[in-house]
């Protein structure tokens, strides 16, 4: 019989297989040393990492995370003392703070039996802070844990991927998101819940960003993304143009260009489904401009656009420049 006390992740919606991996793996020799959590944003990574960091600190009986011992109730609310979270300083996480958490990660743990570091942005280390990790990942004290999330663990380098455990986060399905969603948000409308539902394809930060944002208002990201299909419409390549040297000029960052990819990939999938009579978009100005996009724009365009989106996405990843992105983005949508 294993003498690891097992693993409590119901608070992490979906990932059937990534939970029981950790439960097994729990049972039999306890929770690793080193894991990458990957995944796109939106999909669970801080949640996932906050429930392991609560785990290995808790200090309560039965299963880890308890919740109810003082050691979980710190690291749940980002205070225990030997949970540590690293974030890039700007664009990058330099080799100047891996170095620092080298340093503090041989002064033994406050509280806890583990300390444990967070490292959110892991793809921000460039090769340098990547090499300073790796002889702590490798020579580290047996107390320190490490969490690295990440949208894309290919951006890593392979000898930091050999060394963790990686932890792929899965969309989770239309029902689980819907009921997730009614034990977060039992006030809003069944109606509501539904549709942050449909729109987050699976990935629950997004609908938690639909559900939390200004009543009435939209986004500046599904602003854009509802502007730019409809210069896509009107099929002037100026106008696209146009768009892509505005954002360049407001700076858009990274995240910004995503949740915008994200929007226009949400409203080509709706405008491919108009197509075919079975957009099941409720918000009405959304669901007119899909249908609008069906009139304007060929099924090889807008498939063409849909791939084109999705390529972009996964080139965000790689950390790829805003002018770059934002130039492929003009050539390959005019060029069809």
């Amino acid at each position: 019989m294993s003498g690891y006390s097992p693993v409590d992740l119901r608070a992490l919606a979906g990932n059937g297989p990534l939970k029981r991996q950790l439960e097994g793996e729990q049972a039999h020799r306890g929770l690793s040393h080193a894991y990458i959590l990957a995944g796109p944003a939106g999909s669970g990574k801080r949640t996932l990492a906050g429930l392991l960091s609560a785990a290995m600190v808790c200090s309560g009986g039965g299963e880890i995370p308890c919740g109810s011992c003082p050691s979980c109730k710190k690291a749940l609310a980002g205070i225990h003392p030997d949970v540590i979270t690293i974030e890039p300083q700007g664009k990058e996480l330099t080799v100047a703070q891996i170095r620092d958490l080298r340093a503090d990660a041989y002064v033994r743990p406050n509280e806890a039996r583990r300390k444990v570091y967070r490292i959110y942005q892991a793809q921000a280390m460039n090769a340098s802070a990547q090499n300073a990790l790796l002889k702590l990942l490798e020579e580290g004290p047996a107390y320190a844990a490490f969490l690295l999330l990440t949208d894309n663990a290919a951006t890593l380098l392979p000898t930091i991927r050999s060394r963790c455990q990686t932890l792929t986060l899965s969309p989770v399905s239309p029902a689980e998101a819907e009921a997730w969603l009614a034990r977060r948000y039992p006030q809003r409308t069944q109606e509501q819940r539904q549709a942050a539902a449909e729109h987050c394809e699976g990935l629950l930060g997004r609908a938690v960003a639909e559900l939390e944002g200004e009543a009435g208002t939209l986004r500046q990201e599904a602003q854009a993304a509802e502007a730019l299909l409809e210069i896509l419409c009107g099929g002037r390549e100026a106008d696209l143009m146009a768009f892509c040297v505005r954002l360049e000029r407001e700076k858009w960052d990274r995240d910004a260009l995503a949740a915008l990819l994200d929007e226009l990939s949400l409203l080509l999938r709706d405008a491919q489904a108009a197509a075919c009579g079975a957009c099941r978009e409720a918000d009405p100005r959304r669901r007119a401009l899909a249908e609008r996009a069906a009139g304007a724009l060929s099924p090889g365009r807008l498939m063409h656009a849909q791939d084109l989106t999705r390529r972009m996405q996964g080139a965000l990843a790689f950390n790829l420049g805003a002018g770059h992105l934002l130039g492929w983005l003009a050539a390959g949508l005019s060029g069809r």
